[in-house]
């Protein structure tokens, strides 16, 4: 039975998608063909364009034109000149939302796993409903769901900097 989440699980609002994430397992079929699965245990919404942490927040851009498509797709971001960061798009086309993937059981902080699963620029844009290298599937149990303020976007002011989008396995 196929467990890869399809174009309607993308297709919702961030606020519905982000939560649902935790617990989800990241499939990445490596370049030496090795294939490692590894469970999603934090994540952070962004909003679309009134969100004032959100790339989108200035507009449409060459950077954040991935943003703009339907959900499923892959928005990557170079931070700091060093670390890549992985995001999925949610919501319908024209709606900018996106998931920021910060932890996984084997790597805590969004530039770990990213290293981790050897993502960089050329993820942009993939279709995690499509693509032979990296997907996403439904987990083994639904676990308990905390929330607490977005990491590092104080920037954002009020109250964009207080929302409690950050979502993370319950202890």
């Amino acid at each position: 039975m196929d467990k890869r989440l399809g174009r309607e699980f993308y297709d919702r609002d961030v606020l519905e998608v982000a939560p649902e994430l935790i617990g989800k397992k990241i499939l990445r079929i490596f370049p030496d063909g090795t294939r490692g699965t590894f469970m999603i245990t934090e994540t952070e919404a962004y909003r679309g364009e009134e969100d004032r942490a959100c790339h989108a927040s200035r507009g449409r851009t060459t950077r954040t034109e991935v943003m703009y498509r339907r959900g499923g797709h892959i928005y990557m971001y170079l931070i700091y000149g060093m670390y890549w960061m992985l995001n999925i798009v949610t919501a319908s086309e024209n709606v900018p939302q996106a998931v920021l993937i910060r932890g996984i059981r084997e790597a805590s902080g969004p530039g770990r796993l990213t290293r981790l699963l050897q993502l960089d620029r050329d993820f942009y844009g993939e279709d995690l409903v499509s693509s032979e290298r990296l997907w996403i599937e439904t987990g083994d149990t639904i676990p308990e769901v905390e929330t607490t303020p977005r990491i590092g976007i104080d920037y954002a002011g009020e109250p964009w900097k207080d929302l409690p989008w950050r979502f993370l396995i319950k202890l």
